[in-house]
């Protein structure tokens, strides 16, 4: 195998992904929103913030069902966590086939490069309601994770074991994940809520995903939510403004071509 170490070669891989998932989306008249700190990307710099290596989107609920049953591409899968055994994540990759990548916090569980696929579920407006669901939903997703990681991944070992045999199957965590998630009754709020950490402060309008607008990324046309400005000064303040060195993270991965 040859290790991809030019990070524009990496970003070539995503980008043809992200391509491959707007036609497809375009053609099937899916909504999907590009998002988070691809978003910030877009806005503040026109295409990768200068030290990011990844793609976000998000999708409203319905939209995203449907795009994990149905997706294809020659060259790449979408990785469907109902479906997918042994399935580290709790969101729909879309990855290249052609590729293998190794991360650090998912030592034995390898995918292809990818872009993460993340559904946007109704919350409660009422504010102590929504809180109860966070915390729960935070919980459960901490429990699933000591049951399917390889390493501890709470900083008490005792927590671990606890988490870790508790006589719960993962089906059982995810199927209660999901009915505490996934609300068919419209609210005026919503969320990305398949990972333990987005929190209350992370809830935004669903106006601001009403509809799409164009947007570039990459000197490329994509799509993103009506009410992005709105979106990300939610989460993430004030966005426009660089954060100090020290916080310019990167993800901790090694690339591959097959």
């Amino acid at each position: 195998m040859r290790q991809i170490t030019d990070i524009q070669e990496l970003r070539q891989l995503q980008m043809g992904i992200l391509q491959s998932v707007h036609d497809y989306c375009q053609a099937h008249a899916l909504c999907y929103f590009i998002s988070s700190g691809t978003l910030i990307g877009a806005v503040r710099h026109g295409g990768y913030i200068p030290w990011d290596d990844d793609i976000d989107i998000y999708m409203p609920r319905q939209d995203y069902e449907k795009f994990i049953r149905t997706y294809h591409d020659t060259n790449y899968r979408v990785l469907n966590p109902d479906v997918e055994p042994h399935y580290y994540y709790t969101f729909a990759k879309v990855t290249d086939e052609r590729t293998k990548m190794y991360e650090t916090e998912t030592v034995g569980y390898e995918v292809g490069v990818y872009i993460d696929v993340f559904p946007v579920d109704y919350v409660p407006d009422d504010q102590k309601e929504r809180e109860r669901v966070f915390k729960r939903k935070k919980l459960l997703y901490k429990i699933r994770r000591c049951k399917i990681s390889n390493t501890n991944p709470l900083d008490s070992r005792l927590g671990y074991y606890f988490y870790r045999f508790l006589p719960v199957s993962v089906k059982q965590l995810e199927r209660r994940i999901r009915k505490l998630i996934v609300s068919e009754q419209p609210t005026q709020t919503v969320c990305h809520m398949t990972e333990a950490g987005p929190g209350v402060k992370a809830c935004f309008p669903a106006a601001d995903i009403a509809s799409q607008v164009d947007i570039q990324f990459e000197g490329r046309t994509f799509k993103t939510m009506v009410g992005y400005k709105d979106y990300l000064e939610h989460t993430y303040g004030d966005y426009m403004t660089l954060p100090p060195e020290d916080q310019r993270v990167t993800h901790k991965f090694k690339a591959y071509w097959l």
